[in-house]
């Protein structure tokens, strides 16, 4: 089982990107309330994070499944990147605690580093050029150049497969449910570090340990 690897014997670690390396998952939030409530929609919270760590098509699976097939996603979808995109230019991208420390940190390791996001590759890109991170990377892989969203674990197996490791010593760093549920079913060792989500009991007994930050991980895989 992969909660049983040793930490020595990791060849590569995959990073989420929103909510796990920048604080934006509250800023998608806000943003697709907005849209939506333009359009006489009502997105709650409870709709909204069923969705995180979907990519736009499962998320579009969603939306229409709670409304209805007449609920003009693109238009709202198109609108609400708008928003976030606003949003951004004028405030920054908040960047998680720890998230340079643990890059750092991480180069100065063997550990193959990629980024698994379920966003599209252009907004992706984006930020994390943005955020001066781009170049940390081995490899990138987006929502839009899978077929299956997590919580199944494509995007996770093709990360390893173009690196050449191996499942089992990989490790994922997740703040959503479905990121958690799609390393475990690609059988990958996996950190949860809540965002807007909490783990209940089912989602804790598939990931290898919790934590609080990005810091947090960095110094445990220090001291290992």
């Amino acid at each position: 089982m992969a909660q049983s690897l040793k930490i020595q014997e990791l060849e590569l670690v995959i990073f989420d990107m929103d909510g796990l390396m920048f604080d934006t998952e509250r800023i998608a939030f806000t943003a697709w309330q907005k849209a939506a409530s333009d359009h006489g929609y009502e997105i709650d919270d409870i709709l909204f994070k069923s969705t995180i760590g979907a990519n736009a098509e499962r998320t579009r699976e969603l939306y229409l499944k709670h409304f209805d097939e007449v609920f003009p996603y693109e238009n709202i979808r198109n609108e609400r990147l708008r928003i976030v995109e606003k949003m951004i230019k004028e405030n920054g991208i908040l960047i998680k605690d720890g998230l340079y420390e643990m890059l750092e940190y991480l180069r100065t390791t063997r550990l193959k580093k990629a980024v698994a996001t379920s966003t599209s590759r252009e907004r992706g890109i984006g930020l994390l050029k943005m955020a001066g991170i781009d170049t940390y990377f081995d490899y990138i892989l987006c929502g839009d150049e899978v077929e299956k969203s997590k919580p199944h674990p494509e995007i996770f197996l093709k990360v390893a497969e173009k690196l050449g490791c191996l499942p089992e010593k990989s490790l994922v760093l997740e703040d959503s449910i479905a990121g958690i549920m799609a390393a475990h079913h690609a059988g990958m060792l996996s950190i949860m570090i809540p965002d807007m989500q909490e783990p209940d009991e089912n989602v804790k007994t598939l990931f290898f340990k919790q934590m609080r930050s990005l810091h947090d991980v960095q110094l445990f895989l220090s001291l290992k």
